[in-house]
């Protein structure tokens, strides 16, 4: 009996083991979920699902909203692409917000234990924005968990008044930056960033800042991520960039005089293009006017990247990587005048320069223009003054 009684007791233990083994393990995210504190806003959100949203160019329909302080916190390290809307100075600055109050509102600030997104956000959904969520573990959470780090413009040009040690890199193409780059900046194209890496600071918790031609540019975010993967430890960018600082401070230097550009050789009569003040530009008015009265005349390149692309072109488009032109310029035919085309001019205009340097005869130009898709085969098209 003893041992009848010993075998079912074994048998019992290891059914409950098969039983321990058999239950759900809860997810840490799920057990650590962060829930609203007295005086939080009711909608919170997460890092991950603000990463997703915080893109450069900015994604439609988002805006991120910084709640702290624009001098000690926000200038100094922010989330790329989010606007600053000091809570203090909230009612003196709801036309910063979007008009479309439809539009989804992500409000972050110094952390858990700050209430200034939290604030911010009741006011907002009092004005009547309806998707609004708040970011809780803000700023510190970001940096903690990796995420990319913006600087503003008047931080950079404190650093200049100040005299304090910093590396500032224009990521735009030579084209573009012989004609004025921010003060102190050093020119390296994020094509030819693999070329120029002895350029960049020995140390490598140096503070290195990258820049470009603005929100819709992404090659200051490129070169950013290149320099990170090298081991700079201090990486962050400036995604308002050179238009910004020029509006603020006004040009920089080594600025050019507009030349008068040829016009693109080979091009059928009927397409009309026109040449304009850049040297390979045609004017945006005699591109629209060309393209609607015959798209198939004109050949019409995107070099903007795969996913820029595919987000959203001008319908009929073909999309060539900047970063996969050189080796594809011996396919392309001289029988129709090829434009180049891009977010900010930039790309469009190395892509130029690339053709002409390595496929001479090719009949090609580009727009020097800001160019915003609608994602529908439809562009806003605004010709550079």
């Amino acid at each position: 009996m003893r041992t009848t009684h010993l075998a079912l007791v074994g048998t019992l233990i290891a059914a409950t083991a098969g039983l321990l083994v058999a239950l759900p393990t809860i997810p840490a995210a799920a057990q650590t979920a962060l829930q609203p504190k007295e005086g939080w806003f009711s909608v919170l959100t997460t890092f991950d699902k603000v990463r997703a949203e915080a893109t450069i160019p900015p994604k439609k329909g988002v805006a991120i909203v910084d709640s702290r302080p624009a001098a000690r916190q926000y200038d100094p390290g922010h989330i790329p692409g989010a606007i600053n809307i000091p809570d203090s100075a909230f009612d003196k600055s709801v036309d910063k917000l979007p008009a479309d109050k439809a539009t989804k509102l992500i409000f972050y600030c110094g952390g858990l234990d700050c209430m200034l997104s939290h604030d911010s956000a009741k006011k907002a959904k009092a004005l009547g924005y309806s998707a609004i969520e708040v970011y809780a573990e803000g700023m510190p959470d970001w940096k903690v968990k990796g995420g990319p780090v913006a600087v503003s413009g008047a931080y950079i040009k404190k650093l200049m008044d100040e005299k304090q040690p910093y590396t500032l890199i224009d990521a735009r193409p030579k084209r573009v930056t012989d004609k004025g780059v921010i003060p102190t900046a050093l020119a390296i194209s994020d094509t030819e960033f693999d070329k120029n890496v002895d350029k960049l600071p020995a140390d490598k918790a140096s503070l290195v800042i990258y820049y470009c031609g603005g929100l819709e540019c992404v090659l200051s975010d490129q070169s950013a991520d290149k320099a990170r993967k090298l081991g700079y430890t201090n990486v962050v960018t400036y995604p308002e960039g050179y238009p910004e600082w020029e509006k603020l401070y006004g040009a920089g230097p080594a600025a050019a005089a507009p030349t008068t550009g040829a016009a693109p050789a080979a091009a059928p009569a009927k397409a009309a293009l026109v040449p304009g003040k850049e040297k390979g530009s045609v004017t945006v008015a005699s591109f629209e006017a060309a393209w609607k009265a015959d798209p198939a005349s004109i050949v019409l390149v995107d070099v903007r990247n795969a996913n820029e692309f595919a987000a959203g072109t001008i319908k009929g488009a073909v999309n060539v990587p900047m970063s996969e032109l050189e080796k594809k310029l011996a396919t392309m035919g001289k029988d129709k005048p090829i434009v180049f085309i891009c977010g900010t001019g930039a790309r469009s205009g190395e892509a130029y320069d690339t053709a002409k340097l390595f496929a001479a005869d090719l009949p090609v130009a580009f727009l020097d223009a800001t160019i915003k898709f609608a994602g529908d085969g439809t562009a806003t098209i605004t010709e550079k003054k």
